[in-house]
Parts: structure tokens; C-alpha cells; sequence
């Protein structure tokens, strides 16, 4: 990769690594379901007018708008509102990655790796390590609703392989379209319609730029970059740079919005990091090592 595609790909992993501070931020006058009916309307409104929907079956579009966005940011959005901190979401949301292979192996009989079973372990005990430290940062309600978005974030990168390739861009505008209106129902529900009008009439300008960089910045600006830069390099060379994303997120969390950063954090960060590190590099490493070996018993 060129030295401006690398620091692309650092800007995408800062952009989605802030994006937590600014969920956190709409939250503060926004109640969160309504939240995702607001994010997700003006990620697909106006777009739909010059996007074609994607070449695949319609019961796909819906499905992964409900696991992708209804379920994967609805569930984030509650877990911060309940209790978890931006910094410890942006964090403890990456074990989607291995929930994504527990399901692949369980339902495309697809065999995990030595690397991904090792990464998972780790990263898994780093949760469990969160756990125990439950209190103004984290409670029991904001870490189960963030395991249920890691899980419905790893449900719809399922539904990804199996849709296939398809134009991605479309896939979420128009996912974003058709999510909305069980959102909005589920809103009115469980928040009412008194909860929503406050939070539109007595909206601040800061919440109004919070839900526009998650809706542009982070959505369509981070997509954009990310998605080019995987056109043009291999997989392998793009997705480490997704590992600095909780890195992006605890250090903006903790100057933006004075989170702290006790040492039970860092060992947190140690272990998800960690894992996440041999589950990327992992097989990379040991192939290398192999064919140097295999170069030395050649001599």
C-alpha cells in the first residue's frame, strides 16, 4: 500500500473509532431507538432516488437491515444509553469477529483455525474480564444488549456471504429503507411518541452534528475510503488497520468526554487487542515461518 492509502485507511479506523463518541453524545437527548430511526433514514433518504436497488432478493434486503441495522446499532445504542462507556463499546463490540466464525462453523460447517480459536479465547476472556469490573462504566444490562449487537453484527456478515457479491453501497441504503419502519414502530412502543417529539423540539446543535457525522462521516465518507481501498489492495493488506479502531475510540472517548482510563482497560484492551491480532496475522506469520524453514532445509 501507497503511504496515502495507509494513512486512508488510519483516517477510516480514527472516523469509526470517534463515531462511538458521537453515538454517545446523540444519546444524551435522543432516546435510542429513536436514534436509529434517525440515523438510518438520513442514511437512506435521499439516497434511494439515485441508488438502484441491489441485484439480489428482496427478503436479503430485509434481512440484513434487520441483523446489520436494526439489531447490530439498535442493541448498540441501548447498551450505551443503559451502560457502557464509548471507549469499552468500541472495544468490547470487536468480538463480533469470532461470534462471526461461531456462526459460520455452526452454520456453514466452515473449520475455525488454530489462530481463530486462540484469538477467540483471548478476546472472549478480555470480556470476561469487563465483566467483573461492572459499575459506573459498565453494567450487566449494557454488556448483554452489547454481546446481542456484537451477535447481530456477526449474524449479517453471515447474511453477507451468503447474498454474495452484490453492490454493497446499495445494500445499505437500501437495508437502511427497509428497517425503518419496524424501528419507528418498536420507537413508539417501547419509547412513545412523547420521547421523540421532546427530543426533536428541544434538539441542540451539538446533537444535530453528532447525528451528522454518524450518518455521513463515519456511514458514507469511512464506507467510501474503506470500500475503495479494498477494490484496489488485497483483504489481508486492509483489514488490520481495523484493529486501531477501539484504539481511536477510548483515547477520543477519554479526551472528548473525560472517560477514564483505569489499568483494568488496558489489560481489557491487551486481551480483545491480542486476540484480534492472531486471528489477523496469525496464519500470516506461521506461513512465512514455514517457507523459511522450508528455504533452509533446501540449502
Amino acid at each position: 500500500m501507497t503511504l496515502p492509502h495507509i494513512l486512508a485507511a488510519v483516517l477510516v479506523a480514527a472516523i469509526w473509532g470517534t463515531n462511538f463518541v458521537a453515538i454517545e453524545v446523540l444519546l444524551r437527548d435522543v432516546p435510542p431507538i429513536f436514534a436509529t430511526v434517525l440515523r438510518f433514514f438520513f442514511a437512506a433518504i435521499p439516497a434511494v432516488f439515485f441508488i438502484r436497488p441491489p441485484k439480489t432478493a428482496v427478503r436479503n434486503v430485509f434481512l440484513y437491515g434487520a441483523f446489520m441495522f436494526a439489531g447490530h446499532f439498535g442493541f448498540l445504542f441501548i447498551a450505551m444509553r443503559v451502560g457502557v462507556t464509548a471507549g469499552l463499546a468500541s472495544l468490547m463490540l470487536q468480538v463480533h469477529v469470532f461470534i462471526t466464525i461461531a456462526l459460520a462453523m455452526i452454520f456453514l460447517r466452515e473449520r475455525p483455525s488454530v489462530f481463530q480459536i486462540a484469538g477467540a479465547v483471548l478476546a472472549f476472556s478480555g470480556i470476561a474480564f469487563v465483566a467483573t469490573q461492572r459499575g459506573g462504566d459498565v453494567t450487566t444490562a449494557g454488556l448483554f444488549f452489547l454481546l446481542l449487537a456484537a451477535l447481530s453484527w456477526g449474524t449479517a456478515n453471515l447474511l453477507s456471504k451468503q447474498i454474495g457479491s452484490v453492490n454493497m453501497l446499495a445494500l445499505i441504503v437500501w437495508g437502511s429503507l427497509a428497517t425503518l419502519p419496524p424501528l419507528l414502530i418498536l420507537s413508539l412502543i417501547l419509547e412513545g411518541p412523547d420521547q421523540a417529539l421532546a427530543a426533536l423540539n428541544d434538539i441542540k446543535w451539538i446533537t444535530v452534528a453528532a447525528l451528522a457525522y454518524i450518518v455521513y462521516i463515519s456511514t458514507w465518507v469511512g464506507f467510501t475510503i474503506w470500500s475503495t481501498l479494498l477494490s484496489r489492495y488485497p483483504t489481508a493488506a486492509v483489514t488490520p488497520f481495523a484493529l486501531l479502531v477501539p484504539v481511536f475510540g477510548m483515547f477520543s472517548s477519554a479526551l472528548v468526554l473525560g472517560e477514564n482510563l483505569e489499568p483494568w482497560k488496558f489489560v481489557a484492551a491487551a486481551l480483545v487487542l491480542t486476540g484480534l491480532a492472531i486471528n489477523v496475522f496469525g496464519p500470516r506469520l506461521f506461513s512465512l515461518r514455514l517457507s523459511s524453514q522450508k528455504r533452509r532445509s533446501v540449502r
